[in-house]
């Protein structure tokens, strides 16, 4: 989707545009054409997917959704997401059935190991750094490549640190509550994100996953709602920078604004704005409990009852930490504070969001409205991606805890501790292998084709599909 702090956009692509270029520009029209996608009955020829077969007249013993195919560009999933129908999913209990019981047990004692690792890591990337600066001053500007390569390898470590604070939330750290909320409060506070805000953000996306109206994170702009506060319409600024760029010149160009968008400006856009939220909820703000603005459903408000008092709790946590990195930026200057703690904390939320962006968004990945989704439907809208194959050692997933190569067992029961996940996740594949979703395309390449290709969706049926009808295939 297009990230929707838009002004940020607008400021960025007003000096290149000429104000007539977002003139709609006019399509030689397109009979609709209906076909049915077999794809997830495992028939792999491309074929099946443009409505043919490979096997004769014979019937597939499953028939796959039937769905206008123009426009829509294609995954390594080969649209196998959007094969399914609503009948394909089972009901919850038919899922939890086949995962082993003591997937859903977390165990102190491990839970602590983890985070050691996570913590020895960080401290020893933060060591080196400190050490550092008595020799590269980093408000010296020769000495920016190395601070940035700093920032990249520290915020990397340090990532690990924010996994298992996101399982605190979930309930999925320790049995013993106490423990697992002053564990989940510290590590929260020190990524300057408030803990119980979040925890109950988080748990509503998990409820609302690839819903259109109440969906909490990476929720699309709806090209046919005519009364969206979108200060743009994307897919035609998209048309407009083609335009004037050219295509090939002019899609880098959009994907490159996505991205900065997305991994950059997205996370604290989100904490303080809402930005990428449900539009139903109104404006919302994870420091302050209220919304900003008149909720579309007042009762599905994000911060209800109880929870407003528990964000002004996070609040005080935030705070501290706010302060001394302002008091550390007065004292010791802000080149100091910025490469020892600004820099990795931008990188760790860029990995959250790269994350939580791939994990729910692809371009051949429907969302779905109220009268369509159900919890099952929208866990098994999530993706496993190959981030075990980002080094030759596999050594960022380690250092992540695998958070987004079982992700889709997570997101079925977030109180499976990671360490688990992968258990999870093989019954899940096994007994589940129709509804299943998994993407081996490498990650670079996989944001890349998000970044350019996830603009807006229009409705079709029962989904709502990402429309790329101006982009040429070989762009993607």
């Amino acid at each position: 989707m297009a990230f929707h702090p838009k002004a940020v956009a607008t400021l960025v692509i007003a000096a290149a545009l000429n104000a007539d270029a977002f003139a709609p520009s006019s399509l030689p029209k397109v009979r609709q054409q209906l076909t049915r996608v077999d794809i997830a009955t495992g028939m792999p020829s491309a074929d099946i997917l443009v409505g043919g077969s490979n096997d004769g007249d014979k019937e597939p013993e499953r028939k796959g959704a039937l769905i206008d195919l123009d426009g829509i560009k294609f995954s390594g999933l080969r649209g196998k997401a959007l094969s399914l129908t609503h009948e394909d999913f089972p009901d919850s209990g038919t899922v939890r059935k086949v995962i082993p019981a003591d997937c859903f047990e977390p165990e102190t004692a491990k839970s602590l190991g983890y985070l050691s690792v996570s913590v020895i890591g960080t401290a020893l990337c933060t060591a080196f750094g400190i050490n550092a600066l008595s020799v590269l001053d980093p408000a010296q500007i020769w000495t920016l490549p190395f601070w940035l390569a700093y920032s990249a390898v520290t915020g990397t470590v340090a990532m690990g640190l924010w996994v298992l604070a996101h399982e605190c939330g979930h309930g999925a750290f320790s049995k013993n509550r106490k423990l697992q909320d002053a564990v989940g409060y510290t590590l929260h506070s020190l990524f300057l994100v408030p803990y119980y805000s979040w925890q109950r953000s988080h748990a509503v996306h998990h409820r609302y996953t690839n819903h259109m109206e109440l969906g909490e994170t990476h929720v699309p702009e709806n090209m046919s709602n005519e009364n969206s506060a979108a200060l743009y319409d994307s897919i035609e600024l998209r048309k407009s920078i083609l335009e004037q760029f050219g295509e090939e010149t002019g899609i880098k160009v959009w994907g490159g604004l996505q991205a900065f968008l997305h991994l950059i400006i997205g996370w604290p856009a989100y904490l303080l704005i809402g930005a990428t939220g449900g539009p139903d909820r109104g404006m919302t703000n994870h420091y302050f409990p209220n919304p900003l603005t008149e909720p579309k459903q007042p009762k599905k408000e994000l911060f209800p009852g109880n929870w407003k008092e528990k964000v002004y709790q996070s609040d005080i946590g935030v705070a501290f930490v706010a302060a001394a990195a302002l008091a550390w930026a007065v004292c010791d200057g802000p080149a100091e504070m910025m490469a020892l703690y600004g820099g990795p904390l931008i990188v760790v939320n860029a990995w959250l969001v790269l994350y939580t962006w791939l994990q729910h968004t692809d371009v051949d990945v429907p969302h779905f409205t109220d009268d369509d989704h159900n919890f099952v439907k929208g866990a098994f809208h999530t993706i496993d991606r190959p981030y075990d194959k980002l080094d030759p050692w596999g050594a960022i997933d380690f250092l992540h805890h695998k958070i987004g190569s079982t992700h889709v067992a997570h997101h079925y029961d977030s109180t499976i501790p990671h360490y688990k996940a992968q258990a999870a996740t093989d019954a899940i594949k096994e007994n589940f292998p129709e509804i299943y979703l998994y993407d081996p395309t490498p990650i670079p390449e996989a944001l890349w084709r998000v970044c350019k290709g996830c603009a807006a969706v229009e409705k079709r049926g029962e989904y709502y599909i990402w429309n790329n009808k101006d982009v040429k295939d070989e762009l993607m």
